[in-house]
This record gives C-alpha cells, sequence and structure tokens, in this order.
C-alpha cells in the first residue's frame, strides 16, 4: 500500500462521520480490496462516473457522490440565473438514496432539483432537461454492469452529456471539493416541504411519449398478424414500453419475471442486450406465442437488442450495426425529409449505415466513442437552414431518431424496429431477408468485438502498456495486414501511409487508436470509460459473407497474439 492509498484509507477509518453500513463494509477489507478502493479517485469516462458501490475514495458511496455534485454545482453556476437540474435513477442497490443525496448536495448550492416519482428511462431524462427548461440533468445508473456497480452522469441544459470541454470543468471543481465527511445538508424531507426539491413524473412521461409516438412513419398500416416479445431486462423501460406498445396498437409479449425492477438482475447472468444470455428467457416466451422478433432493452433503457424469428422457427440475434443498417435503410426509403438529412455515427461503428446513407444522397458524422459526441453533434444542427438530424447510432446498440432525445433512446427503437418488422412482413419479407438484400446491395460488413478484462490498478497499467505499444507500432511487416491508415486520437495525429502523409484529427483527445488496412478492414483499440475492460474492434469487408466472416476472425486472432505477447 503507497502512502496516497493509505492516507486516503485511515481518513476513511477514522473519521467519526462516516456512515455506518460503509463504516462495517471497511472493517471488512483485506488489503487488496484496501488497495483497490483507495488508490485512486473514481473518475469520469465516456459515461460518467461508474464504479463498485462500496466505502472508499475510488468507490461509489454518498461521499464520492457529495464531491461530484460540488463540482456539478460549481460548472452550473458559472452561468448566471436560477439553475435547476432533474435527476432520475435506476433500479440498482441506492440508486434511489444517491438519487436524494446528489438533490440535497446541489440543493445546498441554491439549485433547484426536479425529482422523478419512480425509476426512469435515461432518454426521459434527457428529454426531460429541455421539456423543463433546466439547466442540466443526472441519471444515477450503471446502465448494463454487474448488480455491484452503480453510477452517476451529468448533462447540459441540451439534455446532452457533458463533452470533455465542460466535463474538465467539473473535475476541476472536484479538485477543490469541501471535507464530503463535513458538509451540511439539508434533511430531503425538508427540502420537499420547501419546495427546493420537486416531484415530477405522469406529466412528462405523457409528452415524452407522445414525442416518440411522432417518429411513426407508417402508423396506418394494420398491426394484425405481428407480435412482439418484449424484457426490459428488469429495468427502467418495462412501464413505458408496454404502456407504447399498447397504446399504439401492437400486440405484444412481455417476459413477466424481467419486468420486475430487480437490481440484482435475478433472471439474467448479464442485463445486457448486447450478450445472447440476456436473450434466453425472452425466446422461451416468444416460441411459445411465436413472436416475429424479440426486443430488449438494457436496465436504464438506453440501449435495445433485437431478434428476430429465422425461416427455421428459430431466433437470429442482430448486432448493433446490423440493426443501425436495417433502420437507416428503411427510414431512408419510407420517411420524407425536406432538408438534406445527415446520418452520425461512431469511429468503431461499420461503415455500412453511412454507405447506405450516401447512396440516398444524405451526409455522415463520425464522432468519438460516447453517445454525447452524437447529441452535441445534434445540437449544432438544430438551427440548419438546409440540413437536418436524420438519424444516430453506434455499434453498442445505441439509436436515436429524432433528437428531441440528445441521448440514445431504447423506446424510439422499440418501436421502430416494432413498426419496421410490421412493414416488411406485411410486404412477405422478415428482416433478415432485409438484411441480405442490404448486403446484397452494398457488400458483406461482418463485425466483432472482444473485451479483455483488467480490473484494478494492475490492470489499469496493463491496459496503459497495450496503447502504448500499439501507438509506437506503424506497420506490422505482414502482407495479409498491411495497415494504410493510422488514426491516434490521443496524439491527435493521422498516418496515411499510401501517400506518406500526416494530418490532425480535429475530433476531441481520446486514447484510442484506429488501423485501416488495405482490403477496407479496420480494428481499433481503446479502454472502456465505464468497465476495467480493453476493447477491440474489428470489422472487415468482402463481396462474399464466407471471405468477410474469416476475414473478422483472422484480423481478431492476429490483434489477439500480440496483445497476448505484451506483459
Amino acid at each position: 500500500m503507497d502512502k496516497i492509498t493509505e492516507k486516503n484509507f485511515l481518513n476513511w477509518k477514522n473519521n467519526p462521520n462516516l456512515v455506518d453500513y460503509l463504516k462495517e463494509e471497511l472493517n471488512s477489507y483485506n488489503s487488496e480490496e484496501i488497495n483497490d478502493a483507495f488508490y485512486k479517485d473514481l473518475e469520469f469516462g465516456t459515461g460518467g462516473m461508474r464504479g463498485v458501490i462500496g466505502a472508499g475514495t475510488n468507490r461509489m458511496n454518498i461521499y464520492t457522490l457529495r464531491s461530484a455534485n460540488y463540482g456539478y454545482a460549481q460548472f452550473l453556476l458559472k452561468e448566471n440565473g436560477e439553475k435547476s437540474v432533474v435527476i432520475a435513477y435506476d433500479c440498482r442497490r441506492r440508486s434511489l438514496e444517491f438519487a436524494k443525496e446528489s438533490a440535497r448536495t446541489l440543493a445546498k448550492y441554491g439549485i433547484k432539483v426536479y425529482l422523478f416519482d419512480k425509476i426512469t428511462p435515461t432518454p426521459e431524462l434527457s428529454f426531460a432537461v429541455r421539456f423543463l427548461k433546466a439547466t442540466g440533468g443526472i441519471v444515477v445508473t450503471a446502465s448494463h454492469n454487474p448488480p455491484q456497480y452503480n453510477g452517476y452522469k451529468i448533462y447540459d441544459n441540451t439534455g446532452c452529456q457533458l463533452v470533455p470541454d465542460k466535463a474538465e470543468i467539473v473535475i476541476d471543481a472536484i479538485k477543490n471539493a469541501p471535507d464530503p465527511f463535513s458538509m451540511e445538508l439539508d434533511d430531503f424531507d425538508d427540502l420537499l416541504k420547501s419546495g427546493k426539491v420537486e416531484i415530477v413524473g405522469e406529466e412528462i412521461d405523457k409528452a415524452y411519449l407522445d414525442c416518440v409516438k411522432s417518429i411513426q412513419v407508417h402508423q396506418e398500416i394494420a398491426k394484425d398478424n405481428f407480435k412482439v416479445a418484449f424484457t426490459s431486462l428488469h429495468g427502467t423501460s418495462a412501464y413505458l414500453g408496454q404502456r407504447l406498445l399498447a397504446e399504439l396498437g401492437y400486440s405484444f409479449t412481455p417476459v413477466k419475471e424481467q419486468m420486475v425492477a430487480d437490481g440484482e438482475f435475478s433472471t439474467v447472468k448479464s442485463p445486457n442486450p448486447e450478450d445472447p444470455r440476456a436473450f434466453d428467457l425472452a425466446i422461451e416466451y416468444a416460441k411459445k406465442d411465436k413472436c416475429d422478433i424479440i426486443i430488449a432493452t438494457d436496465p436504464d433503457a438506453d440501449r435495445v437488442g433485437l431478434a428476430v424469428l429465422d425461416k427455421n422457427g428459430e431466433y437470429v440475434l442482430l448486432n448493433g450495426n446490423q440493426t443501425g443498417a436495417l433502420l437507416i435503410y428503411y427510414l431512408a426509403n419510407n420517411r420524407h425529409i425536406d432538408k438534406k438529412g445527415v446520418v452520425f455515427n461512431t469511429i468503431v461503428t461499420s461503415p455500412l449505415g453511412v454507405k447506405i446513407a450516401k447512396s440516398y444522397g444524405m451526409d455522415s458524422f463520425s464522432t468519438l466513442t460516447g453517445f454525447k459526441y452524437i447529441g452535441e453533434q445534434a445540437t449544432l444542427l438544430e438551427n440548419s437552414k438546409d440540413k437536418m438530424f436524420f438519424f444516430g447510432y453506434e455499434e453498442s446498440y445505441g439509436y436515436v431518431i429524432k433528437d428531441f432525445v440528445r441521448d440514445k433512446d431504447s423506446l424510439q427503437a422499440l418501436l421502430m424496429c416494432s413498426e419496421m418488422a410490421n412493414f416488411y412482413k406485411k410486404e412477405g419479407k422478415d428482416l433478415l431477408d432485409v438484411l441480405e438484400e442490404i448486403y446484397q446491395k452494398y457488400g458483406y460488413y461482418k463485425e466483432d468485438l472482444v473485451n479483455i478484462g483488467l480490473t484494478g490498478e494492475e490492470g489499469a497499467k496493463k491496459i496503459n502498456r497495450i496503447l502504448d505499444y500499439f501507438r509506437n507500432v506503424d506497420d506490422f511487416y505482414d502482407n495479409n495486414f498491411k495497415v494504410v491508415r493510422k488514426e491516434d486520437y490521443e496524439l491527435q495525429i493521422a498516418k496515411d501511409y499510401l501517400n506518406n502523409e500526416e494530418s490532425k484529427i480535429t475530433l476531441p483527445k481520446s486514447n484510442v487508436i484506429k488501423y485501416f488496412l488495405s482490403d477496407g478492414s479496420f480494428f481499433v483499440l481503446r479502454p472502456s470509460g465505464t468497465e476495467p475492460k480493453m476493447k477491440v474492434y474489428i470489422s472487415s469487408f468482402s463481396e462474399n459473407r464466407c471471405c468477410s466472416k474469416k476475414r473478422t476472425e483472422d484480423i481478431k486472432e492476429f490483434v489477439l497474439n500480440i496483445v497476448r505477447g505484451i506483459e
């Protein structure tokens, strides 16, 4: 244990104001747990602040939240005028407690708080910020992380998560935060009585759902002989998702056990629609009721996964790139717009969606990973006279059709995927038929994502060593993996090896490295912003399905062999 870790630990252990339940936990820590809980402060990543719940400076608890909310308050107070923040929370351990603690801290600095009356989807929070003309927003959630995690995401007045230049103001302010143990905060019930905290709910639910319904393209199509299986994976979409489908006349089968708010996520190994195992129970329901598609949302209802019934009576899970391509194709063919459309994705997303958009005369723009960057671009575009936001998505199962939400929105995706599948069924096709149609028209794209778990302080160091290695290697001296371009977003330098040129990357700094290969394939390395993982994204392209699949597998093995050799 180094001196900083020991100092942090003793400060907590000997503090008379430490709440009893955290004191008990602290006393149960072994030396390894002490080191991991105190070797650093919990940091902001691409999805805000997220970590294991418990005692320590590197843990999610009321004290780290007090410091974070102090920093956020200082960010909000930099501008003149009255300030207000909308707070939403999910069903995780201590989420409501953390939401109330955030309200208490913000109230200390004269900031009015609107707190939702129940667990609430993240996209509805984004919507509510602008609906209530608030200065900002908070969601207490750890999205699809395991049950021991919770998190804290902060938004600006546009309903968009804070991008780096804004987040840096918060981070700098946190460094000057007062001792969180000695902060004098008003009782939550007293804040309610004084009106400094106001409970909100149904009015925003209705307004939000009305906007979601406005994305429909073919609302006139009959919904007979079509059925959706729907699961919220124990999360925040259960109430509004079922209400949306019912009010629009869709026949649907809810996965009843998973419509229960459960922060332990007791029916799944992982509450993540990217994980095929999350669909196991839904598939049982879907087969029984002969559902055409299955839709699963993650616990905070910003991501959505889609499975499609094939000709053999089995359900095929689509990845985020495939679903995104299908939605762009459907919208481009069926949605009327009076301005030039712009499609937004991220640098790790398959090029297929952009290829489709461009074939319909639309523009495209790729951002860094994190939907806040897409939300930022939507804000910049909203007053354009000749262009409009058409669609935004990322490979990690996040989509938005209309930008009244400045975050990914599973309720919009739930509705549009249902409409799309119903539309094509009336034409005698399922979504797999349509996907094949897309591949035959635009070429076969195949993607893969490898998550390399590297936990704790040593894991963080290993991630840095891996990235340092790739940062200093320009080519791999292998004709099968000839690099034609390398983009280093940390150094903000792009190297074009075909023309022997360098150029500056104008996107914000990020610890991401992307390699483009001579056949149009690419791979990307980046640390997760929300989990102790190293991520490797792979995308390949071929005129042939089998060749594309094999190319992806070859690239994965090639990259992983290098990673395995880095000590």
